[in-house]
């Protein structure tokens, strides 16, 4: 399945964190190496709004990954997401010229060409095209087309699209860093690469990834991707909440998040408490740990009714058997899984990275789920033309710098 000894390294622009993971590529399976973090303070709600400051962080994270694995790195795949992220549902269809009748590849390749012939504004680009089934000759629910006899072949995509300026601005970041991007991945994929099971898919589970900055949706049926979303609302903020609540600094307030929070009330009992700095020099004071929760819960539940919202409206609410599987940093704290189970009326879990070997209990927790993703969906895809997807804006840049030095060369 895997050559062994190849590296593929996956990198996590994250809003609240930087993480890359590194994996050797073995006979065995995937290997994790090396795994590093970093604070990220240059993104807002998955968009980089400042470049100098991310280099900084991703370098950062790069170092100690490059440490712990003892190699150096110089290519990734890379995360994208953020509230510009939109998933289509299209269509194609064409009439088969194959030998006798039979689907070809060029029939398949045709039929996805014409299933993504759908206008796009200026300032928005093609990320994913993802297949989701086939049609042939009115029978559906064709996973693999080829060699199949018909006359008809229709192809059902999703396409990903997302903002050309923040997936530029994600490449360059990266790129200043030292790493040459191999292709750029939407998140909540890479995600479900790392905590979905097959089964999961073919009943229909929906994925929720819940970051700093964003949470990210990918809803899954009939073992296919059938939708995508991403909500700006995430960990960050619970943290200005309870900065405002409790009258805490932020900082303060990110700790007191990570140590103490709940999401569900009714789990706290009325006896503990928790120590929370003051502003201005003040002493610290000790408040109700219950109190803590009972400003975090709202936010929390807002979340997931938005998720819900979203997953209703696209009218797949009624066809994930499988429950609903929730990852990302902010899902860790205690009641994630028994909230979004009252609120949804569905089975929910945790999603942990699984499997991988290696250093797994490096990055046996929902905050490593998106980087370990990138490494997995790197290992499937790492054969397809870099950039693959993006536009061929990156082949024409190319195209102009060899040509400039080519001139330079003569000069």
């Amino acid at each position: 399945m895997t050559q062994g000894g190849e590296i593929v390294t996956g990198l996590d622009i994250g809003t609240t964190k930087i993480c890359v993971i590194i994996a050797e590529l073995t006979e065995g399976g995937i290997e994790i190496i090396g795994c590093g973090t970093s604070p990220s303070r240059g993104l807002k709600k998955g968009v980089v709004v400042n470049i100098d400051v991310t280099v900084e962080s991703i370098k950062k994270a790069v170092e100690a990954a490059e440490a712990m694995a003892g190699i150096s790195l110089n290519s990734a795949f890379v995360g994208i997401a953020g509230s510009h992220i939109k998933g289509i549902n299209s269509r194609g269809v064409i009439a088969v010229s194959g030998k006798n009748q039979e689907v070809a590849q060029a029939d398949v390749d045709r039929v996805i060409e014409a299933a993504k012939a759908i206008t796009l504004p200026a300032d928005r680009r093609v990320i994913h095209v993802i297949p989701q089934e086939f049609i042939i000759d009115g029978q559906g629910g064709v996973k693999e087309p080829l060699g199949m006899s018909g006359h008809r072949l229709e192809a059902e995509i999703h396409i990903v699209t997302g903002a050309v300026a923040s997936a530029e601005n994600i490449i360059k970041c990266a790129t200043r860093a030292g790493l040459e991007v191999q292709d750029i991945v939407l998140q909540p994929l890479a995600s479900s690469e790392a905590t979905l099971t097959a089964d999961e898919k073919e009943l229909g589970v929906v994925l929720v990834d819940i970051g700093g900055g964003t949470s990210d949706i990918a809803v899954f049926v009939d073992g296919s991707i059938r939708h995508t979303a991403v909500l700006a609302l995430g960990g960050d903020h619970l943290t200005h909440d309870i900065a405002i609540g409790l009258r805490t600094p932020s900082q303060s307030a990110e700790a007191i998040k990570c140590q103490y929070g709940c999401a569900l009330a009714s789990l706290v009992g009325s006896e503990e408490v928790v120590e929370v700095p003051s502003v201005g020099g003040r002493k610290p004071r000790l408040l109700s740990r219950q109190m803590l929760c009972e400003i975090m819960q709202p936010r929390m539940e807002e979340i997931f009714n938005h998720v819900a919202l979203e997953v209703r409206r696209a009218g797949f609410m009624h066809q994930v058997a499988a429950g609903v599987v929730v990852t990302g940093g902010s899902s860790v704290m205690e009641g994630v899984p028994e909230l979004a189970e009252q609120l949804f009326d569905l089975p929910v879990r945790l999603g942990v990275p699984t499997g991988i070997g290696g250093l797994k209990e490096v990055v046996s927790s929902p905050m490593y789920a998106t980087g370990v993703g990138l490494v997995q969906y790197g290992a499937a895809h790492r054969d397809q033309p870099r950039f693959g997807r993006l536009s061929d804006q990156t082949l024409v840049d190319k195209l102009i710098k060899r040509m400039v030095q080519w001139f330079s060369d003569f000069l």
